[in-house]
């Protein structure tokens, strides 16, 4: 949730009639709000806007919600809230095995869906606030303010090169590949996306690194992804 800026909602359906009641109703309570119509633009909605939470219709064009939900937890932590009008119980445990958060029935009342969304909101800060300050040598992640520093020197990082760090560094020691990395960095859609990648590591080097050319923390695994080190 973001402090500074009221919280953003992304509502995915296919049904023009209920999105404008939800805009609405969202919008009068201060919520900033952007819709899409298909599981595939829910995904490049997601990774462009980066919503704090998700409002998701299961019967959608493109791919269904499940599947949304499934390729969203790839490399996204996002609140989603599923609003449906499928009442059958397995097709609820299949949304909330994919990823989901939350599960609401249609019909609903706004009341009961503002309530879910500050619950869901409150569960994401409360997460936000447990995660860790990351140590390795001398690099310091703050995972909860979003800082960087080096030798207690700050760094100003864009949000894609954030992001790969973060991913990284919550994977220590792990071979991150490279349609996994894409994925996180910026969305479904982009794990072909190798030479950006290299773009961005070779970024985040020149950043983070004493002598980019021989990396201390962020190693390349050939052919295969990048490894992030910590006990430097």
């Amino acid at each position: 949730m973001r402090v500074e800026t009221p919280a953003s909602i992304l509502m995915v359906d296919d049904d023009p009639h209920v999105l404008r009641s939800l805009r609405a109703a969202l919008e009068s309570h201060g919520y900033h709000v952007r819709s899409a119509t298909s599981g595939p633009s829910a995904l490049e909605a997601c990774a462009a806007e980066r919503p704090d939470v998700v409002l998701l219709d299961l019967a959608l064009p493109g791919l269904d919600g499940v599947e949304v939900c499934r390729r969203l937890r790839n490399w996204s932590r996002v609140p989603i809230l599923v609003l449906s009008a499928r009442v059958h119980e397995t097709q609820k445990v299949q949304a909330l095995d994919a990823g989901a958060d939350d599960y609401i029935t249609k019909p609903f009342g706004t009341e009961e869906l503002l309530a879910r969304i500050r619950a869901a909101l409150r569960r994401d800060q409360a997460r936000r606030d447990e995660e860790p300050i990351i140590h390795a040598g001398g690099l310091l992640i703050d995972l909860s303010a979003r800082r960087v520093t080096v030798d207690e020197r700050e760094v100003h990082l864009t949000p894609t090169e954030y992001e790969l760090l973060r991913v990284l560094a919550t994977n220590p020691d792990r071979v991150l590949t490279h349609g996994f990395l894409l994925r996180a960095a910026l969305g479904s859609g982009y794990e072909d996306a190798l030479d950006n990648l290299r773009t961005f590591i070779a970024q985040l080097r020149r950043k983070l690194e004493r002598e980019p050319s021989r990396p201390r923390w962020i190693m390349t695994e050939p052919a295969v992804g990048y490894r992030f080190r910590p006990d430097v």
